[in-house]
């Protein structure tokens, strides 16, 4: 399959399950949240070994770049503060504003719903991977992420820990999707 191809087939699988995903209760994506962040603390040391090989192949990064690629046991502690953090947030989803009524009875509102799928593409910052799912995830959105090549090992890790963490607690397969080939083309 080429890459356009592929890109497309995981796209498909992430707007399959954005459709469950956005009726999802507060409580269970809340359960997934939490589930999320204990597995990046459960799985930290998978997280750092692979770091050390995307540090290991960055030859030709500057040094803020490396600054930026690197996992230090305080940005894995953030990523899973970072969850936790978007569990105390108000689900969003159903949440309403502005809302009149036109001289006919009929009443106007303006009512928060899911987007759908969203494309997160970003560089040299794996944390960025663990935000993005919980935020998305969260908002009722699914999310095709796509990190830097450089990162493509950390990143790969969080996301396997992230998503298995998510469809054991009951989200649809598919709501967080990673475009794991660092081919530009993908993009």
């Amino acid at each position: 399959m080429n890459i356009r191809d592929w890109v497309i087939e995981r796209a498909r699988q992430a707007k399959q399950a954005s459709r469950p995903l956005s009726i999802l209760s507060t409580e269970a994506k809340n359960l997934a949240l939490e589930a999320m962040a204990a597995a990046i603390t459960a799985n930290e040391s998978v997280i750092v070994e692979a770091n050390r090989k995307d540090l290991d192949a960055a030859t030709q990064l500057s040094k803020s770049m490396l600054d930026r690629l690197t996992l230090t046991p305080k940005r894995i502690a953030d990523m899973q503060t970072g969850l936790r953090d978007v569990v105390a947030l108000p689900d969003p989803v159903g949440s309403s504003s502005d809302t009149w009524t036109r001289p006919n009875g009929l009443e106007i509102g303006r009512v928060r719903v899911p987007i759908g799928v969203i494309g997160i593409i970003y560089e040299s910052r794996p944390n960025v991977t663990a935000d993005t799912a919980g935020l998305c995830l969260k908002s009722g959105n699914a999310v095709v992420l796509r990190g830097g090549s450089e990162a493509i090992h950390s990143n790969t890790a969080i996301v396997n820990v992230l998503t298995k963490a998510a469809y054991d607690a009951g989200i649809p397969d598919g709501a967080i999707t990673f475009l794991d080939n660092p081919n530009r083309q993908a993009v």
